[in-house]
């Protein structure tokens, strides 16, 4: 970032685990990390202090965030996605940092979209940097198992030169930071959301199914929170604090050529859609992107209008912060 000193950034690079040292990363209860962002009693704290419900119904969605700012991290929860008519449902896991870059606001995104019954929900990870939402990096998944049978983790890792998007023990997406991008790469300190919430405009087949509330209320339920990284701040935006660790030595911040292995192979069964290889936005690629002549022919067969939804959604996640705004 280049208005924060150089030292604190590579510290804060270089004290960020992988996810392979996940699990010894400490297990955060609610109340330690996070605060109710909106929903009302549509946000309910378990009695073991460290699982959330939160619930969609016809009065409001719910969301909860985290109490700190942060610059660079390991960030991840456990989650269990709603089961059967799901439309027009959206279960986000995010950072952002619009409330207070609201001009120039950089985002790096987990969202579940919801299906009708029959369908499976399918992942949607995205970046933005310095508002650069005409630039939409999105990329849409199928998963290799049923998200509302069990809870799995998805985490965010976020360095200085790279971001990578995991499920469970496996990296489903790596954002290199390339110097075309310039200020595309989030690079501002933001704060970790989760909500879910009504989008019903273009969540599920480009809009055309909506949330029937006939089956609300839609509970998404979280646990095994981590919050590890340098936080900031909120009123100095370049004083951090880099936690501190023993094992700084051991920390890798890269993908092993097995776990590369087992990305590639996701992305070839799994992946539905990628900004890369979509036509219809981008007459020419964004510079980042390496186009492989086989996967474009595989991702043919995917409607982009059913599987882009990228310049609908940051009209529609606009609209979900002034819904928050009122709600809370």
């Amino acid at each position: 970032m280049e208005n924060f000193p150089l030292i604190f950034v590579l510290l804060c690079s270089v004290l960020v685990f992988a996810h392979g040292f996940s699990r010894n990363l400490p297990i955060l209860s609610f109340d330690e990390g996070y605060s109710q962002l909106f929903g009302d009693d549509n946000l309910i704290v378990l009695k073991d202090g460290k699982s959330v419900h939160l619930s969609l119904d016809e009065r409001t969605g719910s969301g909860f965030v985290s109490q700190d700012l942060y610059l660079h991290g390991f960030f991840s929860a456990s989650i269990k996605l709603p089961a059967d008519y799901t439309a027009g449902v959206v279960v986000a896991f995010y950072m952002s940092n619009g409330d207070i870059f609201e001009k120039n606001h950089d985002e790096i995104d987990f969202e579940f979209l919801g299906n009708i019954r029959g369908k499976e929900w399918r992942i949607q990870t995205n970046i933005y940097g310095n508002e650069s939402t005409k630039v939409g990096r999105e990329e849409r998944y199928g998963l290799w198992f049923d998200p509302t049978e069990n809870f799995h983790q998805y985490s965010i890792l976020w360095t200085n030169t790279h971001i990578i998007f995991y499920v469970d023990d496996i990296a489903i997406r790596e954002i290199k930071r390339t110097e075309s991008m310039g200020g595309d790469f989030p690079s501002k300190p933001m704060t970790l959301y989760a909500t879910i919430w009504d989008a019903s405009e273009w969540a599920t087949n480009g809009g055309k199914y909506k949330v029937n509330y006939k089956y609300a209320p839609y509970i998404a339920e979280f646990s095994n929170f981590v919050l590890h990284g340098c936080t900031v701040d909120p009123v100095d935006l370049t004083s951090l604090k880099c936690e501190d660790t023993s094992s700084a030595s051991s920390i890798t911040t890269g993908i092993s050529p097995s776990q590369r292995a087992k990305m590639e192979s996701f992305r070839k069964k799994h992946m539905q859609y990628s900004y890369c290889y979509d036509k219809i936005r981008y007459k020419t690629p964004p510079s980042e992107c390496v186009i492989n002549p086989k996967e474009a022919e595989r991702l043919k067969k995917f409607d982009p209008v059913t599987f882009g939804g990228g310049r609908g959604h940051h009209h529609a996640r606009k609209r979900h912060r002034q819904s928050q705004a009122v709600a809370i």
